[in-house]
Order: structure tokens, then C-alpha cells, then sequence
């Protein structure tokens, strides 16, 4: 199982496991609030009502018979009390007074009531008591839908208890009210449940993004290309990265040394050996011809052995570099420019004409030396391999996004296995007018400088004859 499937699984039943019981439990807790909740009133409701009846039997004027009227003509009033969502139509609240000793007094549901003995009733009772008195009866032992809750309160005459006022309400509205609301708390769950899936799929595809970046890196480092580190903000998994890169770092560090040291002694030892070799010869008696002759010879290996050692230290520093430290608008019509006037002497030699078209004048923002180098490795290979009397043609040209620069020639073309080991480190190609190989390290440079641009170098044969080199750096 991949990791963001665990991730998502994980935050699933984190999910579940925290919010799925408090539901559940406010769900089922609900009727329970309500009555919390529709008890309060009743108990402001049944001390009014015994303060009102206390009153009234102190002044000698309490009359059951009036409150019997009071209740028939609420009773047969119609009234229509939109309570949020639920619509109400009727009083259905009860009141029944006893006396001191428990006994009924009034009764508002049923009259024949009167004079039955309700002092073991809860409500009742623990009110003479002079406590808090107040019960829940089911109207059908058999419905748990059917509950009447009564709340009592004394009536007090000149300090003493001398009866009991009950008031009780059928919770009938309550069950609508947690009808009503049961839905809305699922719905609400629902609507938590989608969006904490979606937050979980979003949370674990930020992480598994993260990581394979992080793993298309290892991939990337694995294969020699010049990857740069992703970024992973200031998280554990940046720390891991800065770790790969440390890592990669030395081991390349030491593997570069090691390749960096077999190179130089394989391409070094060929011209200190023609080097010795001459110098041993001059030791000798010779015409002066032939001492002139290896004293040239002597000259150009010493040449080509510095050539090759500049080129090192440069592609050295080139493959060691992660960002441009400099940066600033480059003409790529200059440089191309710059390197043919460097190079008329050569042009004129061997007779070449270069032709140039391009669009309008496009700067490039990047380091103008190790532009400089890559077009100019471009352009001087064309001038190796193209035949005497040649044509070059160079192409600048750009859109929104991109900047192509191409150069053709009219030499023999590359083969076709060699398309991209050109630019590998050391390899190279003879030279058609004097068959010899340079340093094989032209095109790697290049490539190195195109590459910190962000740019591509390729190369192409042509459909009629010779070769196309095409660099594509973003404008």
C-alpha cells in the first residue's frame, strides 16, 4: 500500500474515531437536553402560579371554580404559535393543587380527582418535604414518547407550607424538536465527513508530492544528471533533503576527484611523452631543420597540454556550480557577433561565408561569459568540420517563452551513435581537414553552461548535408 493511501487512511479513522462517538452520544443525548432545557421554565412557571394561588388563599378569596373557568376558556380558544419550525395549536399544560396533608384540591385534567391522596407522589411529596419536587410519568408505560414531566412548588400562607402546585407539560413538542434536529445533526456529519476526507486527500497528496520530489531527486542524482534540490519548505523532509544533498555531495566530491585525477594523467601523458621524447632528441647532433622542427612540436604539445588543463579547471568549476551567481541581460546577437569577428582569420582561411538571420534583438538574462563559451564552442565546431569554400548559417530567433539558436554547416554530419556521446566528458570526433581530435571536453562545456540557464543543446543532421547544433534558452 502506497504511503498517501496510509496517510489517508490514517487521518479516515482519526476521524472516526474522534467525532463518530461525541455524535453519536449528542444524538442520543439529545431528548435529554431538551428536557434539561423544558424544565426551567416550568419551574418559573409553577412558583408563579403557587405565589399567585398562596395570595389568594391569604386574602381569603382562593376559588378552585376560577380556575376552571381560566383553563376552559384557554382550552377553547384557538391560537397558532409558530415556534421556529414547529406549529403550535393548543395549551396543553396541566396544574393540580393539593393541600398540606396531600390531597387534591384541583385538578385541571379531570375533576373527579379532587380529594384523591397524591402524598406519595414524587413531585408532591419532597416538596412538603421542602425540597426541590419533580417526576416524569409516561402517560403509556409502553411508549417512551409518552412522558409528562411535573414540577412542583409550595404555596406558602403567612410562612408555611400549606399546599402544593404542580404544573406538568406532555414532552410531545420536545419529540418534534429532536426530530427536527437529528437530521440536521446528521447532515451536518455528513458535511464534516466529506470535508475532512477531502482535507485528508488534499494533507496526503502534500506529503506524497513532497516525498516524490524528493525520490524523482535520489532518481535523478542516481543518474548523473544535474538535479537541484527540491523544495520542501522548513519540514522534516527539507532536513532529509539537505542530508541526500550533503551526502551526494561528498560522494560525488570523491568520485569527481578520483575521474577528475584518471583523465588529467590519461590526456596529460601523451604530450610529456612527445614532449620527453623531442627533448631527448635535441640532446642530439641534427640539422638545424630538424631541431626547429621538433622545437615545434615541443611548443604545440605544451600548448595542447595547457589547453587541456584550462579546460579542466573550467568544466571543474562549471559542473561544481548549482545557480548562476550572476546574472544580467545578454544580446545573444553580440555574443554571436563577438565570436565570428574572433575567428575571421579562420573563416578567411578557409574561405567560409556565414550567413545570419534572426528576429528582433532578444536579450537573455543569464552570466554572458558562459554564454559567450557555449556559442562559441557551437560556432567553432562548425568551423572545424565544415569543407573549404563552405557556408554557415546561423539562426536567432524567439517567441514568448523560448530563444532557438541554431548553426549549420556543410561538414560530413555526426553518426548516429555518436549524436549524444559528443557531449560526454573526453570524447571527440577527428577533424575532417587534419584528422587529429580536440580535448572532447567543448561540448561538455557547453552543455554545462547551457544547462545552468535552464536551457537544452542537442544536435540534428541535416536532411541534405551536414549538421545542425540547436540551443533552446528560456527568454
Amino acid at each position: 500500500m502506497k504511503l498517501g493511501t496510509r496517510i489517508f487512511i490514517a487521518y479516515l479513522l482519526i476521524f472516526v474515531v474522534c467525532f463518530s462517538y461525541p455524535t453519536y452520544r449528542m444524538a442520543k443525548d439529545l431528548r435529554t437536553r431538551y428536557h434539561e432545557g423544558f424544565e426551567d421554565p416550568l419551574v418559573d412557571v409553577a412558583n408563579i402560579l403557587a405565589a399567585m394561588v398562596g395570595t389568594e388563599m391569604e386574602m381569603g378569596r382562593f376559588d378552585p371554580k376560577n380556575l376552571y373557568l381560566a383553563f376552559q376558556h384557554v382550552r377553547e380558544n384557538f391560537i397558532a404559535a409558530k415556534v421556529y419550525d414547529l406549529l403550535k395549536t393548543d395549551v396543553d399544560a396541566e396544574v393540580y393543587i393539593t393541600d398540606a396533608s396531600g390531597k387534591v384540591l384541583f385538578d385541571s385534567q379531570n375533576r373527579q380527582n379532587i380529594g384523591t391522596d397524591y402524598s406519595n407522589w414524587r413531585d408532591v411529596r419532597l416538596t412538603l418535604q421542602g425540597r426541590y419536587g419533580a417526576r416524569a410519568t409516561r402517560r403509556d408505560p409502553n411508549d417512551p414518547y409518552s412522558v409528562v414531566l411535573y414540577v412542583a412548588a409550595p404555596i406558602v400562607v403567612q410562612g408555611k407550607t400549606v399546599g402544593v402546585l404542580t404544573v406538568g407539560k406532555p414532552t410531545t413538542d420536545v419529540n418534534g424538536f429532536v426530530k427536527m434536529a437529528r437530521p440536521r445533526i446528521i447532515d451536518i456529519w455528513l458535511l464534516s465527513s466529506a470535508a475532512a476526507i477531502l482535507l485528508s486527500f488534499v494533507v496526503s497528496s502534500w506529503i506524497t508530492v513532497q516525498i516524490r520530489r524528493l525520490t524523482q531527486y535520489a532518481h535523478d542524482v542516481r543518474e548523473g544528471k544535474k538535479a537541484r534540490l527540491p523544495e520542501l519548505g522548513r519540514s522534516e523532509l527539507r532536513e532529509m533533503a539537505m542530508a541526500f544533498e550533503t551526502m551526494r555531495e561528498a560522494l560525488e566530491g570523491r568520485k569527481y576527484a578520483e575521474q577528475y585525477v584518471q583523465a588529467l594523467t590519461h590526456e596529460i601523458k601523451s604530450p610529456l611523452s612527445a614532449i620527453q621524447g623531442a627533448a631527448e632528441l635535441l640532446q642530439e647532433e641534427m640539422p638545424p631543420g630538424t631541431r626547429a622542427r621538433f622545437l615545434s612540436n615541443i611548443r604545440s604539445e605544451a600548448n595542447r597540454a595547457r589547453e587541456f588543463v584550462d579546460r579542466m579547471l573550467r568544466l571543474s568549476e562549471l559542473e561544481n556550480k548549482r545557480f548562476l551567481e550572476k546574472q544580467e541581460p545578454v544580446s545573444m546577437h553580440l555574443l554571436v557577433r563577438t565570436v565570428i569577428d574572433n575567428n575571421e582569420p579562420l573563416l578567411s582561411r578557409k574561405q567560409l561565408s556565414v550567413e545570419i538571420s534572426s528576429s528582433d534583438e532578444v536579450l537573455i538574462k543569464g552570466d554572458a561569459f558562459l554564454l559567450l563559451l557555449a556559442v562559441s564552442n557551437l560556432i567553432q565546431n562548425a568551423i572545424d568540420f565544415s569543407p573549404t569554400g563552405g557556408r554557415i548559417e546561423i539562426g536567432i530567433h524567439a517567441d514568448a517563452r523560448m530563444l532557438n539558436f541554431t548553426v549549420d554547416d556543410e561538414g560530413p554530419g555526426i553518426p548516429e551513435y555518436a549524436r549524444e556521446k559528443v557531449f560526454e566528458r573526453f570524447f571527440s570526433l577527428q577533424r575532417p581537414e587534419t584528422g587529429k581530435k580536440s580535448t572532447g571536453l567543448g561540448l561538455n562545456l557547453a552543455r554545462e553552461a547551457v544547462h545552468l540557464h535552464r536551457g537544452e543543446i542537442s544536435l540534428q543532421s541535416r536532411a541534405v548535408k551536414g549538421l545542425r547544433a540547436v540551443l533552446r534558452l528560456p527568454v
